[in-house]
């Protein structure tokens, strides 16, 4: 939903960079995300900047990447001024559980040997349930990891199947168990509903799963069919049908019923937890517009008003980086518009609302209308989907965005 970033030469986006990193407000927060792009294999709906090890051949690996990270890590503690104490870090991917226990434990060390965290810091890493185990979590947990995100997406063999999925039903909710009994209080799983072929008693099997897991944060996301994967293939030849937008909007629906019923609340369209506590802050940063900088191959920054994403292929990276430039593949200086539209669209999306002070004068009269037509309410200064505008969020902000073009 952000903007086009438009590819430019590499010079002026790292003058940009350097330029916003040296000037930044020290009061905004602060966040790290980490991209490991190694996946054992490639699922067939996902279109994230992962490799697996064939891909791959010899021209990068684990070793080769976690140098070029810490070279960046090393340019971008240089960089800020004054270097930030970091709030939030978010390893992701890909499959960051590949790394192991003592390699994420390693990455942590990395991160913190080049940046102050606060004492309340949420260091979350993203897993496969198939390449944890209980010592996997004793190590992270060890390490300083406060915070476990599990891929289960469905517990439906036939639905992980369409998925390219590779992990047993039962094994997110043992992973789970086990990041618990390993002492992590804040413990997500991911769900994909709308696959092919998948039923309502199918969603239900695994929502019941979910609930009967030590976990105080669920993320659930409309399957969706993105252009160049295996799955988008099998659409366009007529193996398998696209998602219904009607089911989906009942998916959600049943989703969030079970979900409330349980005591978790929604605080983003896709996100629910038990608690603000339990609430993923690293996200909340990037829908309140606060500042991180995204390491590794592929990974999204924003710094100051400056957005940039790095290079994609994980030997390119190594390579940029081993002459000590930021591997820039593309960037924008965002102006005062564009952070307004970024404002309005993200804040939107949660439940803390869209601050009615945000809005221009066409943007105000086009929401009071879809406060009229039981799509946002008013409440304490802000504007807050309802649950029929929930499911109609990407049209609402449209709309409302929109007003302002039109103003």
């Amino acid at each position: 939903m952000s903007p086009s970033v438009p590819d430019i030469s590499a010079s002026v986006p790292e003058s940009d960079i350097r330029a916003a990193a040296a000037s930044v407000d020290p009061t905004v927060g602060f966040g790290l995300y980490v991209h490991v792009p190694f996946c054992a294999t490639r699922c067939g709906y996902c279109d994230f900047n992962t490799y697996t090890a064939g891909e791959l051949g010899t021209s990068a690996s684990p070793e080769s990447w976690f140098d070029a990270v810490t070279a960046e890590l090393d340019i971008a503690a240089a960089a800020l001024n004054p270097t930030r104490p970091v709030s939030t870090i978010f390893v992701g991917g890909g499959t960051p559980s590949l790394l192991g226990g003592d390699g994420l434990a390693r990455l942590l060390g990395a991160i913190t040997a080049r940046f102050e965290l606060t004492d309340d810091a949420e260091v979350t890493t993203e897993s496969n349930p198939e390449s944890t185990s209980p010592e996997f979590f004793d190590t992270l947990r060890a390490a300083g990891y406060t915070r476990i995100s599990l891929g289960m997406q469905s517990a439906a063999p036939h639905v992980l199947a369409t998925l390219d999925r590779t992990h047993t039903p039962g094994r997110a909710v043992a992973a789970a168990h086990e990041a618990a009994a390993a002492g992590f209080d804040h413990i997500n799983l991911d769900l994909i509903y709308g696959t092919p072929g998948e039923r309502d008693a199918d969603l239900d099997a695994s929502l019941d799963a979910v609930l009967a897991a030590p976990v105080d944060h669920v993320s659930a996301y409309a399957l969706i069919v993105e252009d160049g994967t295996a799955l988008a293939r099998r659409v366009r030849r007529g193996e398998i049908p696209a998602p219904d937008d009607d089911v989906l909007a009942t998916r959600y629906t049943r989703i969030d019923e079970h979900l409330r019923g349980a005591g978790f609340d929604w605080y983003e369209v896709s996100n629910w937890a038990r608690s603000t506590a339990g609430q993923c802050h690293h996200n909340l940063a990037y829908w309140y517009g606060h500042d991180w900088w995204g390491v590794g191959p592929g990974a999204h920054s924003h710094i100051n008003g400056v957005r940039w994403s790095s290079v994609k292929h994980p030997a390119r990276y190594a390579t940029t980086l081993a002459g000590n430039a930021i591997p820039v593949a593309s960037h924008e200086v965002l102006a005062p518009a564009d952070r307004h539209l970024e404002a309005v669209m993200l804040t939107t999306r949660c439940r803390s609302g869209l601050p009615l002070a945000l809005l221009d004068t066409a943007e105000a009269a086009q929401a009071r209308r879809l406060v009229d037509d039981g799509l946002l309410v008013v409440g304490d200064d802000v504007l807050v989907l309802t649950d029929r505008g929930r499911l109609l969020a990407d049209a609402v902000i449209r709309d409302i965005v929109v007003a302002g073009d039109l103003g």
